[in-house]
C-alpha cells in the first residue's frame, strides 16, 4: 500500500514534561492535511509518554504492582492521548480510536487514530501489528530524538548517531525484555516482530515537521533507517 503512512507518534510529542503540546498537535495536523491532499492516508498510533510515566510512578508509590498492571496504566494513557489527537482531526479521522490492530482493516477515512492494545509491549509493537494487518512496508517512529544512538545521548556526551542499521544490531542494543515505561528507541518485542515480517522502520524527530515531510515524500532526511 504505497500511499499508506503509519506514524507512531511518541507521547513525548503529544504531552511532554511541560504539559499537553497543543501547538505541536495543530502543526502536525496541518502537515497531515497537506499530505492527504497529495493522496496519502495515515494511521497514527499514539504513545503514552510523560502521562503514562507519571501515573506509573504514582502507582508504584501506592503499592506493589504487577507488570501487567503497570502496562494497563500506560495503555490507558495512550488512549487518552489518542482521543485528543482524534478530536483534533475532526471529520478527517475515523470516529473511533482503534485499540485492537485487527480493527484497522477496511477503514475508509483519510486518517485512522490508534492506541495501545494489551500488556506485554509498547505501542511500537501495536504499530508493527497495524503495518502487518494493512500490508504496509514501512513505519515511521517519531519521538524527540533525531537518531538511534549507540548509547543513551542523555547520559553520554560521546553518544554516536547511527544512520542505518540492521534489526540484529538494534536488538542487541535494546535487549529482549519489555519493561513498562522504558526509554528505548524501539521496544524489544516490536523489534523482534518487525524483523520477522521484513518491516522497515524509520526513527526520526517528530518535532522537525519539515524533516517528516521529507520522510513521507521520499526525500533525503535526518533519521535512522532500520531494516
Amino acid at each position: 500500500m504505497k500511499d499508506l503512512i503509519i506514524l507512531s507518534l511518541g507521547g513525548s510529542l503529544i504531552a511532554p514534561k511541560e504539559g499537553i503540546n497543543a501547538k505541536f498537535i495543530a502543526d502536525f495536523r496541518r502537515l497531515v492535511q497537506r499530505q492527504v491532499k497529495k493522496g496519502k492516508r495515515f494511521v497514527l498510533i499514539c504513545g503514552g509518554g510523560k502521562t503514562a510515566r507519571e501515573y506509573q510512578a504514582a502507582s508504584k508509590e501506592l503499592g506493589e504492582l504487577t507488570r501487567d498492571a503497570l502496562d494497563w496504566i500506560g495503555i490507558h494513557a495512550t488512549r487518552l492521548n489518542a482521543h485528543l489527537v482524534r478530536t483534533a482531526f475532526g471529520k478527517l479521522a475515523s470516529h473511533r480510536v482503534v485499540t485492537d490492530p485487527k480493527g484497522a482493516r477496511g477503514w475508509k477515512t483519510p486518517v485512522l487514530v490508534a492506541a495501545g492494545w494489551k500488556p506485554g509491549a509498547s505501542t511500537d509493537y501495536d504499530a508493527v501489528l497495524l503495518a502487518r494487518a494493512l500490508g504496509a512496508k514501512m513505519l515511521v517512529n517519531l519521538s524527540n530524538v533525531d537518531y538511534v544512538y549507540d548509547k543513551d545521548p542523555r547520559e553520554h556526551e560521546d553518544a554516536r548517531p547511527i544512520c542505518e542499521m540492521r534489526w540484529k544490531e538494534l536488538r542487541k542494543l535494546v535487549g529482549n525484555r519489555w519493561d513498562p515505561g522504558a526509554h528505548v528507541p524501539f521496544d524489544p518485542i516490536a523489534s523482534r516482530s518487525a524483523e520477522k515480517i521484513g518491516l522497515t522502520v524509520v526513527i526520526a524527530n517528530g518535532k522537525n515537521l519539515k524533516n517528516l515531510d521529507d520522510v513521507i515524500d521520499g526525500n533525503t532526511f535526518t533519521g535512522t533507517v532500520i531494516h
